[in-house]
């Protein structure tokens, strides 16, 4: 947040350099007679070329560029005193400097403006990724499973109903992502959701809980051995539709199942029960 002020900071510093520019400029060619309208109409157009290649070539193109307009302009007046003996008005002579300004505040402008969004577009990111669900693949996230779980035990305790969760990741991670391209990468997390969500009842709810890792988990009202049935059905549909996917039929895939069951006398938060499916996918060979 503070970072975000400081860059909405020069932004509008920037902003209102840029507008006493331009007024500087409109008071300079309104201090010109009209004998000079050509010459201001060119080179107003020469400034907004310089401030367009600025934003588009970059602050070193736009100096350059800038330079080269100011030398042209003082080859031009000693052309014109040497040649045609005849003194440019002195009042012209903020073209020689306004065009550079206007450059140079329009970049820093726009720089600071690029930043800023940069930052909430992390921003939004955050907010979702803290949020209730995920945003590519509909599923719920880790808030959401950590408050629906308490709501699991909770059950558990009142009327003895079996609660175990399943912790699903993908074998080798680490070691695979370096090897696809961020099209499959994205493919691969929505067919894993898919293919999670479909294989579970409609009263079993699907849960992504880790984007960076990927980790999927679901909340079951069943024993281990339930539990364990579903994991297998999970494998098998991964593997037909992995082998169905164009995007990603040539990579080798496989994912791995943790199934770890409530146990209110070891465990006393949700986090222990994640934890203890997380270490179960360690044993899934």
């Amino acid at each position: 947040m503070e970072t975000n002020g400081h860059e909405s900071w020069w932004t509008d510093l920037y902003l209102i350099a840029f507008l006493f520019c331009l007024c500087g400029l409109a008071l300079g060619m309104g201090a010109t007679r009209t004998d000079y309208l050509l010459v201001n109409t060119v080179l107003l157009g020469v400034t907004m070329l310089l401030i367009l290649f600025t934003y588009f070539w970059g602050l070193v193109t736009g100096l350059l560029l800038n330079l080269g307009f100011i030398f042209l302009q003082v080859i031009l007046v000693i052309y014109e005193n040497q040649v045609h003996h005849q003194l440019l008005p002195w009042v012209l002579a903020y073209w020689l400097f306004v065009p550079l300004l206007l450059s140079l505040s329009f970049h820093g402008l726009t720089a600071h403006a690029r930043k800023l969004q940069a930052q909430n577009a992390k921003l939004q990111s955050d907010l979702v990724a803290r949020g209730a669900f995920d945003e590519e693949t509909n599923l719920r996230t880790m808030v959401s499973y950590i408050e629906d779980t308490a709501v699991f035990t909770e059950t558990n305790r009142r009327f003895d109903l079996p609660v175990t969760t399943m912790i699903i990741r993908i074998r080798y991670f680490q070691e695979m992502r370096s090897m696809i391209s961020d099209t499959q990468m994205r493919e691969l997390l929505k067919l894993v959701s898919h293919t999670v969500k479909q294989a579970m009842r409609t009263n079993d709810i699907t849960y992504l809980i880790d984007r960076e890792n990927p980790t999927w988990s679901v909340l079951l009202f069943t024993n281990a051995d339930g539990a364990t049935i579903a994991a297998n059905r999970i494998k098998q549909q991964f593997t037909k539709a992995l082998a169905a996917d164009n995007l990603l039929a040539t990579l080798d895939v496989r994912l791995v199942v943790g199934v770890a069951s409530w146990d209110g006398e070891k465990m006393k938060t949700p986090y222990d029960l994640m934890n203890a499916g997380i270490k179960e996918t360690e044993y899934d060979v």
